[in-house]
Protein backbone atom coordinates (compact mmCIF):
# COMPACT_ATOMS: atom_id res chain seq x y z
CA UNK A 1 0.00 0.00 0.00
CA UNK A 2 1.55 3.15 -1.06
CA UNK A 3 2.06 5.15 2.01
CA UNK A 4 0.77 9.14 2.10
CA UNK A 5 2.94 11.88 3.09
CA UNK A 6 0.88 15.57 4.36
CA UNK A 7 2.01 18.32 4.00
CA UNK A 8 -0.08 20.66 6.34
CA UNK A 9 -0.55 24.42 5.76
CA UNK A 10 -3.06 27.40 6.80
CA UNK A 11 -5.10 24.60 8.69
CA UNK A 12 -5.88 22.56 6.33
CA UNK A 13 -4.19 19.47 7.99
CA UNK A 14 -7.51 18.22 9.90
CA UNK A 15 -9.50 18.09 6.86
CA UNK A 16 -6.59 16.00 5.11
CA UNK A 17 -6.81 13.77 7.69
CA UNK A 18 -10.48 13.41 7.44
CA UNK A 19 -10.11 12.59 3.78
CA UNK A 20 -7.37 9.60 4.82
CA UNK A 21 -10.11 8.41 7.12
CA UNK A 22 -12.45 8.43 4.72
CA UNK A 23 -10.11 6.65 1.79
CA UNK A 24 -8.88 4.16 4.74
CA UNK A 25 -12.42 2.96 4.95
CA UNK A 26 -13.46 2.79 1.49
CA UNK A 27 -10.17 0.49 1.14
CA UNK A 28 -11.41 -1.48 3.96
CA UNK A 29 -14.95 -1.77 2.66
CA UNK A 30 -13.86 -3.70 -0.41
CA UNK A 31 -12.35 -7.37 -0.46
CA UNK A 32 -8.59 -6.86 -0.06
CA UNK A 33 -6.26 -9.22 1.42
CA UNK A 34 -5.74 -9.67 5.51
CA UNK A 35 -2.29 -7.93 4.81
CA UNK A 36 -3.64 -4.88 3.76
CA UNK A 37 -6.11 -4.82 6.26
CA UNK A 38 -4.02 -4.43 8.72
CA UNK A 39 -1.98 -2.24 7.64
CA UNK A 40 -5.60 0.26 6.93
CA UNK A 41 -6.53 -0.45 10.99
CA UNK A 42 -2.96 0.40 12.03
CA UNK A 43 -3.40 3.87 10.41
CA UNK A 44 -7.13 4.17 11.33
CA UNK A 45 -5.98 3.32 14.86
CA UNK A 46 -3.44 6.19 15.24
CA UNK A 47 -5.71 9.10 13.55
CA UNK A 48 -8.66 7.86 15.90
CA UNK A 49 -6.58 8.98 18.90
CA UNK A 50 -7.43 13.15 17.60
CA UNK A 51 -11.13 14.02 18.18
CA UNK A 52 -11.44 16.36 15.52
CA UNK A 53 -10.59 13.81 12.64
CA UNK A 54 -12.96 11.37 13.42
CA UNK A 55 -16.60 12.44 11.20
CA UNK A 56 -15.93 10.03 8.61
CA UNK A 57 -15.49 7.32 11.03
CA UNK A 58 -18.37 7.84 13.48
CA UNK A 59 -20.55 7.32 10.86
CA UNK A 60 -23.35 4.04 10.51
CA UNK A 61 -21.18 2.95 7.78
CA UNK A 62 -17.76 3.58 9.77
CA UNK A 63 -18.91 1.77 12.61
CA UNK A 64 -20.67 -1.30 10.84
CA UNK A 65 -17.18 -1.54 8.86
CA UNK A 66 -15.01 -2.34 11.59
CA UNK A 67 -17.42 -3.64 13.71
CA UNK A 68 -17.00 -6.63 10.89
CA UNK A 69 -13.34 -6.01 10.77
CA UNK A 70 -13.60 -7.06 14.74
CA UNK A 71 -15.83 -10.14 14.03
CA UNK A 72 -18.78 -8.58 15.87
CA UNK A 73 -21.54 -8.48 13.20
CA UNK A 74 -23.02 -5.22 14.90
CA UNK A 75 -26.56 -4.74 12.66
CA UNK A 76 -26.57 -8.25 11.21
CA UNK A 77 -28.34 -10.89 11.79
CA UNK A 78 -27.77 -14.42 13.05
CA UNK A 79 -23.82 -12.87 14.35
CA UNK A 80 -24.06 -15.24 17.74
CA UNK A 81 -23.49 -18.57 14.59
CA UNK A 82 -20.93 -16.76 12.33
CA UNK A 83 -18.62 -15.35 15.33
CA UNK A 84 -18.21 -18.80 16.40
CA UNK A 85 -17.92 -20.31 13.15
CA UNK A 86 -15.08 -18.37 11.59
CA UNK A 87 -13.18 -18.19 15.07
CA UNK A 88 -11.99 -21.00 14.92
CA UNK A 89 -11.02 -20.70 11.16
CA UNK A 90 -8.92 -17.67 11.83
CA UNK A 91 -5.43 -17.69 10.79
CA UNK A 92 -2.74 -15.45 12.68
CA UNK A 93 -3.18 -12.57 10.57
CA UNK A 94 -6.93 -12.42 10.19
CA UNK A 95 -6.48 -12.28 14.01
CA UNK A 96 -4.37 -9.34 13.91
CA UNK A 97 -6.58 -7.58 11.64
CA UNK A 98 -9.81 -8.31 14.28
CA UNK A 99 -7.29 -6.85 17.05
CA UNK A 100 -6.46 -3.64 15.36
CA UNK A 101 -10.37 -3.01 14.53
CA UNK A 102 -11.20 -3.51 18.43
CA UNK A 103 -8.55 -0.95 19.23
CA UNK A 104 -10.19 1.18 16.50
CA UNK A 105 -13.47 0.87 18.19
CA UNK A 106 -12.10 1.66 21.77
CA UNK A 107 -10.52 4.94 20.26
CA UNK A 108 -13.77 6.03 18.40
CA UNK A 109 -16.04 5.27 20.80
CA UNK A 110 -14.13 6.78 23.77
CA UNK A 111 -13.57 9.57 21.76
CA UNK A 112 -16.86 10.23 19.84
CA UNK A 113 -20.13 11.31 21.23
CA UNK A 114 -21.48 10.36 17.77
CA UNK A 115 -19.75 7.16 17.10
CA UNK A 116 -21.14 6.45 20.75
CA UNK A 117 -24.90 6.91 19.39
CA UNK A 118 -24.45 4.83 16.04
CA UNK A 119 -22.59 2.26 18.45
CA UNK A 120 -26.06 2.00 20.20
CA UNK A 121 -28.28 2.28 17.56
CA UNK A 122 -26.14 -0.32 15.49
CA UNK A 123 -26.26 -2.64 18.50
CA UNK A 124 -22.67 -3.20 19.21
CA UNK A 125 -23.16 -4.10 22.76
CA UNK A 126 -24.97 -7.32 21.60
CA UNK A 127 -22.33 -7.83 19.30
CA UNK A 128 -19.66 -7.84 22.26
CA UNK A 129 -21.98 -10.33 24.23
CA UNK A 130 -22.14 -12.64 21.70
CA UNK A 131 -18.72 -12.89 21.37
CA UNK A 132 -18.46 -13.70 25.13
CA UNK A 133 -20.07 -16.93 24.20
CA UNK A 134 -16.84 -17.72 22.89
CA UNK A 135 -14.57 -16.61 25.71
CA UNK A 136 -13.06 -19.99 26.00
CA UNK A 137 -11.67 -19.27 22.81
CA UNK A 138 -9.77 -16.14 22.97
CA UNK A 139 -6.79 -15.47 21.82
CA UNK A 140 -5.14 -12.70 24.72
CA UNK A 141 -5.68 -9.52 22.80
CA UNK A 142 -8.85 -10.41 21.72
CA UNK A 143 -10.25 -10.82 24.83
CA UNK A 144 -8.95 -8.13 26.36
CA UNK A 145 -10.02 -5.45 23.79
CA UNK A 146 -13.51 -6.74 23.84
CA UNK A 147 -13.36 -6.76 27.17
CA UNK A 148 -12.01 -2.73 27.07
CA UNK A 149 -14.71 -2.02 24.74
CA UNK A 150 -17.47 -3.44 26.54
CA UNK A 151 -16.45 -0.96 29.75
CA UNK A 152 -16.02 2.00 27.52
CA UNK A 153 -19.59 1.42 26.12
CA UNK A 154 -21.31 0.79 29.17
CA UNK A 155 -19.05 3.42 31.19
CA UNK A 156 -19.93 5.86 28.45
CA UNK A 157 -23.49 5.33 27.43
CA UNK A 158 -25.78 4.70 30.85
CA UNK A 159 -28.54 3.85 29.13
CA UNK A 160 -27.01 0.57 27.55
CA UNK A 161 -26.35 -0.78 30.76
CA UNK A 162 -29.92 -1.86 31.72
CA UNK A 163 -30.07 -3.73 27.90
CA UNK A 164 -26.98 -5.10 28.79
CA UNK A 165 -28.67 -6.56 31.89
CA UNK A 166 -31.61 -7.47 30.77
CA UNK A 167 -31.59 -8.64 27.20
CA UNK A 168 -27.98 -9.74 26.62
CA UNK A 169 -27.55 -11.25 30.25
CA UNK A 170 -24.49 -9.55 30.17
CA UNK A 171 -23.81 -9.54 33.82
CA UNK A 172 -23.99 -13.90 33.49
CA UNK A 173 -21.79 -13.92 30.43
CA UNK A 174 -19.03 -11.71 32.50
CA UNK A 175 -19.28 -13.45 35.61
CA UNK A 176 -18.46 -16.99 33.44
CA UNK A 177 -15.75 -14.91 31.59
CA UNK A 178 -14.46 -14.42 35.79
CA UNK A 179 -14.67 -17.94 35.96
CA UNK A 180 -12.79 -19.25 33.05
CA UNK A 181 -9.73 -16.80 33.71
CA UNK A 182 -9.65 -17.34 37.37
CA UNK A 183 -9.99 -21.22 36.98
CA UNK A 184 -12.82 -21.01 39.70
CA UNK A 185 -14.10 -25.13 40.11
CA UNK A 186 -17.29 -25.52 41.82
CA UNK A 187 -17.76 -28.41 44.36
CA UNK A 188 -20.99 -26.91 45.14
CA UNK A 189 -23.96 -24.78 44.05
CA UNK A 190 -21.87 -21.80 46.28
CA UNK A 191 -18.65 -23.33 47.34
CA UNK A 192 -15.23 -23.08 44.81
CA UNK A 193 -12.85 -25.20 45.51
CA UNK A 194 -9.68 -24.14 47.72
CA UNK A 195 -7.06 -22.98 45.49
CA UNK A 196 -3.82 -25.55 45.19
CA UNK A 197 -1.04 -24.00 47.10
CA UNK A 198 1.36 -25.34 45.09
CA UNK A 199 -0.15 -23.51 42.39
CA UNK A 200 1.73 -20.97 39.90
CA UNK A 201 0.77 -17.08 40.23
CA UNK A 202 -1.75 -15.90 37.96
CA UNK A 203 -0.31 -15.35 34.23
CA UNK A 204 -0.66 -11.67 33.45
CA UNK A 205 -2.40 -11.96 30.52
CA UNK A 206 -5.09 -13.39 32.83
CA UNK A 207 -4.51 -10.98 35.08
CA UNK A 208 -5.20 -7.62 32.30
CA UNK A 209 -8.68 -9.67 31.21
CA UNK A 210 -9.54 -10.36 34.52
CA UNK A 211 -9.57 -6.57 35.40
CA UNK A 212 -11.30 -5.45 32.44
CA UNK A 213 -13.90 -7.82 33.06
CA UNK A 214 -14.53 -6.25 36.48
CA UNK A 215 -14.48 -2.86 35.05
CA UNK A 216 -17.52 -3.75 32.98
CA UNK A 217 -19.15 -5.75 35.85
CA UNK A 218 -18.77 -2.63 38.02
CA UNK A 219 -20.43 -0.26 35.35
CA UNK A 220 -23.58 -3.25 34.87
CA UNK A 221 -23.96 -3.38 38.14
CA UNK A 222 -24.06 0.46 39.47
CA UNK A 223 -27.90 0.35 39.94
CA UNK A 224 -28.84 -2.97 39.61
CA UNK A 225 -26.43 -6.47 40.49
CA UNK A 226 -28.67 -7.91 38.52
CA UNK A 227 -28.96 -12.19 38.58
CA UNK A 228 -26.48 -14.79 39.81
CA UNK A 229 -25.20 -12.14 42.49
CA UNK A 230 -24.34 -15.30 44.98
CA UNK A 231 -22.09 -16.59 41.90
CA UNK A 232 -20.61 -13.44 41.07
CA UNK A 233 -19.81 -12.59 44.81
CA UNK A 234 -17.49 -15.78 44.66
CA UNK A 235 -15.94 -14.96 41.61
CA UNK A 236 -14.63 -11.77 42.48
CA UNK A 237 -13.79 -12.86 46.05
CA UNK A 238 -11.75 -15.17 44.06
CA UNK A 239 -10.40 -12.04 42.24
CA UNK A 240 -9.34 -10.53 45.47
CA UNK A 241 -7.04 -12.90 46.53
CA UNK A 242 -5.37 -12.45 43.03
CA UNK A 243 -3.38 -9.37 42.38
CA UNK A 244 -6.72 -6.99 40.63
CA UNK A 245 -7.69 -6.37 44.14
CA UNK A 246 -8.74 -2.69 43.86
CA UNK A 247 -11.21 -3.16 40.83
CA UNK A 248 -12.72 -6.25 42.85
CA UNK A 249 -13.19 -4.52 45.65
CA UNK A 250 -14.94 -1.40 43.80
CA UNK A 251 -17.27 -4.29 42.26
CA UNK A 252 -17.67 -5.50 45.37
CA UNK A 253 -19.12 -1.97 47.00
CA UNK A 254 -21.71 -2.35 44.39
CA UNK A 255 -23.15 -6.10 44.97
CA UNK A 256 -25.37 -6.26 48.01
CA UNK A 257 -24.39 -6.73 51.36
CA UNK A 258 -26.58 -8.71 52.83
CA UNK A 259 -25.24 -11.48 49.94
CA UNK A 260 -21.53 -11.41 51.56
CA UNK A 261 -22.03 -13.94 53.60
CA UNK A 262 -21.55 -16.55 50.56
CA UNK A 263 -18.03 -15.86 50.97
CA UNK A 264 -17.74 -16.92 54.46
CA UNK A 265 -20.31 -19.48 54.84
CA UNK A 266 -18.53 -22.98 53.60
CA UNK A 267 -18.32 -25.95 55.49
CA UNK A 268 -16.94 -26.03 58.98
CA UNK A 269 -13.77 -27.81 58.53
CA UNK A 270 -12.75 -24.61 56.40
CA UNK A 271 -13.46 -22.23 59.02
CA UNK A 272 -13.19 -21.17 62.24
CA UNK A 273 -14.61 -22.23 65.48
CA UNK A 274 -14.21 -19.12 67.29
CA UNK A 275 -16.87 -17.52 64.16
CA UNK A 276 -19.35 -20.13 64.08
CA UNK A 277 -17.72 -21.71 61.58
CA UNK A 278 -17.04 -19.02 59.08
CA UNK A 279 -14.51 -19.31 56.79
CA UNK A 280 -12.58 -15.57 57.34
CA UNK A 281 -10.13 -16.29 54.42
CA UNK A 282 -11.26 -13.09 51.80
CA UNK A 283 -12.18 -10.90 55.06
CA UNK A 284 -8.06 -11.20 55.60
CA UNK A 285 -6.78 -10.78 52.28
CA UNK A 286 -9.04 -7.12 52.68
CA UNK A 287 -7.75 -6.57 55.54
CA UNK A 288 -4.35 -6.95 54.44
CA UNK A 289 -5.21 -5.15 51.11
CA UNK A 290 -6.18 -2.05 53.18
CA UNK A 291 -3.28 -2.07 55.47
CA UNK A 292 -0.99 -2.16 52.72
CA UNK A 293 -3.22 0.56 50.64
CA UNK A 294 -2.55 2.63 54.36
CA UNK A 295 1.27 2.38 54.11
CA UNK A 296 1.07 3.40 50.96
CA UNK A 297 0.79 6.44 51.91
CA UNK A 298 -1.24 8.35 48.90
CA UNK A 299 -4.01 8.18 46.58
CA UNK A 300 -6.19 7.48 49.96
CA UNK A 301 -9.43 8.44 48.45
CA UNK A 302 -9.62 5.76 45.43
CA UNK A 303 -7.35 3.64 46.72
CA UNK A 304 -8.48 3.00 50.62
CA UNK A 305 -12.01 4.56 50.78
CA UNK A 306 -13.91 1.82 48.67
CA UNK A 307 -12.12 -1.45 50.84
CA UNK A 308 -12.89 0.71 53.95
CA UNK A 309 -17.01 1.24 53.22
CA UNK A 310 -16.72 -2.76 52.12
CA UNK A 311 -15.56 -3.39 55.49
CA UNK A 312 -17.48 -1.13 57.05
CA UNK A 313 -20.86 -2.12 55.75
CA UNK A 314 -20.18 -6.17 56.36
CA UNK A 315 -18.88 -5.50 59.88
CA UNK A 316 -22.17 -3.99 59.86
CA UNK A 317 -24.49 -6.44 58.71
CA UNK A 318 -22.41 -9.51 59.83
CA UNK A 319 -22.18 -10.34 63.34
CA UNK A 320 -19.12 -13.14 62.70
CA UNK A 321 -17.24 -10.35 59.98
CA UNK A 322 -17.38 -7.93 62.98
CA UNK A 323 -16.24 -10.08 65.51
CA UNK A 324 -13.00 -11.33 63.34
CA UNK A 325 -12.33 -8.11 61.92
CA UNK A 326 -12.29 -6.60 65.46
CA UNK A 327 -10.14 -8.92 66.84
CA UNK A 328 -7.76 -7.62 64.07
CA UNK A 329 -7.90 -4.28 64.55
CA UNK A 330 -9.13 -3.37 67.73
CA UNK A 331 -7.41 -6.17 70.29
CA UNK A 332 -7.93 -6.11 74.27
CA UNK A 333 -5.50 -2.81 74.98
CA UNK A 334 -2.98 -3.76 77.67
CA UNK A 335 -0.57 -0.82 76.95
CA UNK A 336 -1.93 2.50 77.14
CA UNK A 337 0.84 4.28 77.95
CA UNK A 338 1.31 5.14 74.55
CA UNK A 339 -1.12 7.57 72.27
CA UNK A 340 -3.47 5.84 69.98
CA UNK A 341 -2.59 7.34 67.01
CA UNK A 342 1.39 6.79 67.82
CA UNK A 343 2.84 3.20 66.55
CA UNK A 344 2.88 0.74 63.73
CA UNK A 345 -0.28 -1.27 64.67
CA UNK A 346 -2.99 -1.25 61.98
CA UNK A 347 -5.16 0.37 64.96
CA UNK A 348 -2.80 3.04 65.35
CA UNK A 349 -2.63 3.85 61.01
CA UNK A 350 -6.76 3.95 61.40
CA UNK A 351 -6.77 6.81 64.47
CA UNK A 352 -4.35 8.75 62.29
CA UNK A 353 -6.27 8.57 59.52
CA UNK A 354 -9.50 9.73 61.90
CA UNK A 355 -7.28 13.51 62.05
CA UNK A 356 -6.97 13.40 57.84
CA UNK A 357 -6.92 16.73 55.87
CA UNK A 358 -9.69 14.85 53.37
CA UNK A 359 -12.88 14.81 55.01
CA UNK A 360 -14.03 11.52 53.25
CA UNK A 361 -11.37 9.75 53.93
CA UNK A 362 -11.55 10.73 57.72
CA UNK A 363 -15.26 10.09 57.89
CA UNK A 364 -14.33 6.89 56.50
CA UNK A 365 -11.97 5.42 58.89
CA UNK A 366 -13.91 7.36 62.00
CA UNK A 367 -17.02 5.32 60.53
CA UNK A 368 -14.52 1.88 60.29
CA UNK A 369 -13.61 1.89 63.81
CA UNK A 370 -17.29 2.96 64.51
CA UNK A 371 -19.01 0.08 63.52
CA UNK A 372 -16.14 -2.18 65.04
CA UNK A 373 -17.17 -0.64 68.70
CA UNK A 374 -20.68 -1.58 67.82
CA UNK A 375 -21.46 2.33 67.68
CA UNK A 376 -20.60 2.38 71.38
CA UNK A 377 -18.85 6.25 71.94
CA UNK A 378 -17.73 4.72 75.30
CA UNK A 379 -16.40 1.91 73.27
CA UNK A 380 -14.62 4.13 70.28
CA UNK A 381 -13.17 6.97 72.98
CA UNK A 382 -11.49 3.80 74.80
CA UNK A 383 -9.48 2.68 71.32
CA UNK A 384 -9.37 6.27 69.71
CA UNK A 385 -10.02 9.25 72.55
CA UNK A 386 -11.74 12.01 72.61
CA UNK A 387 -9.31 14.31 70.23
CA UNK A 388 -9.31 11.79 67.76
CA UNK A 389 -13.21 11.14 67.60
CA UNK A 390 -14.63 14.38 68.20
CA UNK A 391 -14.99 14.97 64.77
CA UNK A 392 -17.62 11.75 64.09
CA UNK A 393 -19.08 12.67 67.37
CA UNK A 394 -19.71 16.10 66.36
CA UNK A 395 -21.33 14.19 62.62
CA UNK A 396 -23.35 12.35 64.32
CA UNK A 397 -24.49 14.43 66.98
CA UNK A 398 -23.01 12.33 69.88
CA UNK A 399 -20.62 14.59 72.10
CA UNK A 400 -23.41 13.65 74.84
CA UNK A 401 -22.23 10.03 74.77
CA UNK A 402 -24.59 7.07 73.62
CA UNK A 403 -24.61 4.88 70.45
CA UNK A 404 -25.52 4.76 66.91
CA UNK A 405 -28.79 3.78 65.54
CA UNK A 406 -27.85 0.13 64.53
CA UNK A 407 -28.80 -2.40 66.61
CA UNK A 408 -26.32 -5.08 67.49
CA UNK A 409 -25.50 -8.17 69.64
CA UNK A 410 -25.95 -8.02 73.59
CA UNK A 411 -22.28 -9.99 73.61
CA UNK A 412 -19.81 -7.71 76.08
CA UNK A 413 -16.23 -6.82 75.19
CA UNK A 414 -13.69 -8.21 78.32
CA UNK A 415 -11.12 -5.47 79.40
CA UNK A 416 -7.74 -6.60 79.96
CA UNK A 417 -6.52 -6.68 83.64
CA UNK A 418 -3.87 -3.86 82.57
CA UNK A 419 -6.18 -1.52 80.94
CA UNK A 420 -8.46 -1.80 84.21
CA UNK A 421 -5.86 -0.98 86.79
CA UNK A 422 -4.61 1.96 84.31
CA UNK A 423 -8.31 3.35 83.10
CA UNK A 424 -8.43 5.45 86.27
CA UNK A 425 -5.33 7.35 85.01
CA UNK A 426 -6.10 7.80 81.00
CA UNK A 427 -6.63 11.28 79.91
CA UNK A 428 -9.86 10.63 77.84
CA UNK A 429 -8.53 13.47 75.58
CA UNK A 430 -5.45 11.84 74.47
CA UNK A 431 -6.79 8.18 74.88
CA UNK A 432 -3.35 7.50 77.42
CA UNK A 433 -1.97 7.38 80.28
CA UNK A 434 0.51 10.62 80.64
CA UNK A 435 3.29 10.90 82.69
CA UNK A 436 2.45 13.79 85.63
CA UNK A 437 3.24 17.19 84.78
CA UNK A 438 4.42 20.16 86.91
CA UNK A 439 1.55 22.45 88.35
CA UNK A 440 2.69 25.78 86.46
CA UNK A 441 0.36 27.61 88.95
CA UNK A 442 1.89 25.49 92.06
CA UNK A 443 3.58 28.36 93.34
CA UNK A 444 1.87 31.48 91.92
CA UNK A 445 0.10 34.30 94.67
CA UNK A 446 -3.00 33.99 94.40
CA UNK A 447 -3.19 38.41 93.00
CA UNK A 448 -0.79 36.36 90.33
CA UNK A 449 -3.26 33.54 89.69
CA UNK A 450 -6.46 35.82 89.25
CA UNK A 451 -4.52 38.08 86.89
CA UNK A 452 -3.81 35.25 84.67
CA UNK A 453 -7.02 33.92 84.87
CA UNK A 454 -8.54 37.52 83.76
CA UNK A 455 -6.16 37.96 81.23
CA UNK A 456 -7.07 34.56 79.76
CA UNK A 457 -10.71 35.95 80.07
CA UNK A 458 -9.84 38.83 78.20
CA UNK A 459 -7.96 37.23 75.28
CA UNK A 460 -11.15 35.07 74.82
CA UNK A 461 -13.34 37.70 74.90
CA UNK A 462 -11.25 39.23 72.52
CA UNK A 463 -11.00 36.45 69.67
CA UNK A 464 -14.95 35.90 70.20
CA UNK A 465 -15.53 39.53 69.76
CA UNK A 466 -13.57 39.25 66.76
CA UNK A 467 -15.43 36.14 65.38
CA UNK A 468 -11.75 34.45 64.97
CA UNK A 469 -13.20 31.97 67.24
CA UNK A 470 -16.53 31.12 68.69
CA UNK A 471 -17.46 29.38 71.82
CA UNK A 472 -19.80 26.25 71.92
CA UNK A 473 -21.87 24.34 73.28
CA UNK A 474 -23.10 20.61 73.74
CA UNK A 475 -26.85 20.75 73.83
CA UNK A 476 -28.61 17.91 75.84
CA UNK A 477 -28.58 16.01 72.31
CA UNK A 478 -25.66 15.75 71.69
CA UNK A 479 -25.23 18.20 69.17
CA UNK A 480 -23.10 21.45 69.17
CA UNK A 481 -24.28 24.51 69.49
CA UNK A 482 -22.88 28.40 70.38
CA UNK A 483 -22.67 28.92 73.93
CA UNK A 484 -25.30 31.28 74.51
CA UNK A 485 -27.90 28.84 73.39
CA UNK A 486 -26.57 25.64 75.28
CA UNK A 487 -26.81 27.66 78.19
CA UNK A 488 -30.04 29.52 77.63
CA UNK A 489 -31.35 25.15 77.27
CA UNK A 490 -29.92 24.27 80.29
CA UNK A 491 -31.29 27.16 82.43
CA UNK A 492 -35.03 26.33 80.72
CA UNK A 493 -34.60 22.62 81.70
CA UNK A 494 -33.78 23.73 85.40
CA UNK A 495 -36.73 25.73 85.73
CA UNK A 496 -38.98 23.10 84.51
CA UNK A 497 -37.76 20.49 87.13
CA UNK A 498 -38.40 22.89 89.70
CA UNK A 499 -40.69 21.14 92.75
CA UNK A 500 -42.92 22.02 95.30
Amino acid sequence: MTKLVLFCCNGSVFLSLQKLCQSVLSVLGRQVQPSCQKTCLETLRILSRDKRVLAPVATREGILILGRMARLHAGEEGGDNQTSSQEDTQSEEEERVVVEALKCLCNVVFNSPAAQQVSVDVQLAHGLCASLHTARTWHHEVGLFTLRLLFLLSALRPDVRGVLRREWHAVRLLTEVLEHTLDVRWVGPYEAARPDPQALPMPAEDNERAMEALKALFNLTLSDAGGEVSVLWLCVAKAVKCVMRHHAVNLLNNLPVSCLDVLIDVPVQGGLEKYGGKNMDAVQVLLDFMEKRIDKGSNYKEGLTPVLSLLTEGSRHHREIRRYIKAQVLPPLKDVKIRPEIGTAIRNKLVRLMTHVDMGVKQTAAEFLFVLCKESVDNLLKYTGYGNAAGLLVARGLLGGGRGETQYSEDEDSDTEEYKSAKPFINPITGHVEEPMPNPIEEMTEEQKEYEAQKLVNMFDKLSRQNVIRPMGVRPDGTLAPLEETLCDRSEDNSGSDSD
